[in-house]
């Protein structure tokens, strides 16, 4: 029996491990393990935004004060569990994804997408009209700095809208200007990242600086990657 478990615990990490790398397009530091990939997919994956509402999935900056606020407060927004909470928990959840150096606050009079109450004193998140591209990112280079990781991405969009056509049932993958690269069938979905992979000189890359902080990630920089 315990040589059952051990056996069922090493597949567990295998597949994990097989999941994670998959998602790394093209290099990564040897001294990246499975975990440090995993966070840091699911931090970036926390922030990256759509950018019909907030104008880049994720904006280019220098210093976290200087991103656009419709992107900060609809990352904070997309971050809290509920539909509706006090100003506190926005502030909260702030400092949480951005870290201290964030000294933006938010508007006591909310967002166009973060309504306030003044009767109960409370804010509620309301719906936004997105269309049928998915903005999504793949993981291509990431390296280790003194204070946390240099992080390279490539942006594409998936285009869902020719799966609610029947005799069409297919996915376009797009650069962010909106251009098709390639078209899969719908139930071939697990292909998208290779072909990603096979174009990246077709698709957009940025840089991210992420600093590690109390065993959290924390975004300091974003800025693009030439061809």
């Amino acid at each position: 029996m315990k040589k059952l478990i051990v056996i069922i615990i090493m597949l567990a990490i295998i597949f994990v491990g097989m999941v994670v790398y998959k998602n790394i397009a093209i290099n990564s530091s040897n001294s990246i393990n499975i975990q440090e990939i995993s966070q840091i997919e699911t931090y970036i994956t926390k922030i990256y935004m759509w950018k019909e509402i907030t104008g880049q999935a994720l904006p280019n900056f220098e210093d976290i004060n200087q991103a656009e606020d419709v992107w900060i407060w609809e990352v904070v927004k997309k971050n809290l569990e509920d539909y509706e909470f006090f100003y506190e928990q926005i502030q909260e959840k702030a400092k949480e994804l951005f870290g201290e150096k964030l000294t933006k606050e938010f508007p006591k009079q909310g967002t166009e997408y973060i309504i306030y109450d003044e009767k109960v004193d409370k804010y509620y998140a309301i719906g936004m009209g997105l269309d049928q591209l998915e903005d999504s990112f793949l993981l291509s280079e990431i390296q280790k700095t003194p204070n946390g990781y240099e992080v390279e991405i490539i942006e594409y969009l998936e285009d869902y809208s020719q799966t609610l056509n029947e005799e069409e049932d297919f996915i376009i993958i797009r650069n962010i200007k909106e251009e098709e690269i390639a078209k899969i069938n719908n139930q071939e979905e697990e292909k998208v990242k290779e072909i990603v992979k096979n174009n990246v000189d077709k698709l957009n890359r940025k840089k991210i600086v992420l600093k590690q902080e109390n065993e959290k990630l924390q975004i300091e920089k974003v800025y693009e990657v030439y061809q």
